[in-house]
């Protein structure tokens, strides 16, 4: 079998167990904040952090939610990680946003956190404070879910099917997961460019 095969099987057999009434129950909870006026905050790292910053813009222009993503500013980002480290990153950027109990901090992460193996630190932290003051937390991550699954008031685990192809599979369907998010009638308020031109057009 060849590895393109293998890779694709693998990405066959995750769709196939991916619970779909999690999925449903995130689209409730973003419909939910929308509703409330609430913003929605969007964390990750690494490939997770460029995830954010396409959800961020599907979010915004596709639902119609406010929303955005810590890792967007690289300036006060590498400020915070200089002067103050790695682990307050994104919880002091929520402070200075003022995240209160209308809002709804989103993870992205391949393991969702661990303070006992010292991974992702921050989004722990930020998870610490997302429930302090009410904001409803979901989670797209990988493995076992980490500290987000334990603490999420919805999330979707994306399943191992191969522990040596973890990341790549946790990163590649965060992007399914959110796309059908934005894509959900729950949330879809604008309809996308190539969905919106007239069939038989160029």
């Amino acid at each position: 079998m060849s590895y393109a095969i293998q890779h694709l099987q693998e990405a066959a057999a995750i769709l196939a167990q991916l619970n779909p009434l999690d999925c449903e129950k995130c689209v409730r909870e973003l419909r939910a904040a929308r509703d409330r006026g609430g913003r929605l905050f969007i964390l990750g790292v690494g490939g997770s952090a460029a995830n954010a910053s396409h959800a961020v813009n599907d979010f915004r222009k596709i639902a119609g939610l406010e929303c955005y993503a810590p890792t967007d500013n690289v300036s006060e980002l590498t400020a915070r990680t200089n002067d103050e480290g790695w682990a307050t990153v994104f919880v002091e950027w929520l402070r200075t946003s003022r995240l209160g109990a209308k809002d709804c901090v989103m993870v992205l992460s391949v393991g969702g956190g661990n303070v006992e193996k010292n991974v992702s630190p921050n989004l722990v932290t930020a998870l610490q404070l997302a429930k302090q003051v009410g904001a409803r937390v979901i989670g797209i991550v990988g493995k076992d879910g980490g500290y987000t699954a334990k603490v999420a008031d919805a999330c979707v685990i994306v399943p191992t099917v191969n522990p040596n192809n973890i990341t790549p599979h946790a990163e590649a369907f965060q992007a399914i997961v959110w796309h059908l998010f934005v894509s959900h009638p729950e949330l879809k308020l604008h309809q996308t460019k190539w969905e919106s031109v007239t069939p038989g057009q160029p």
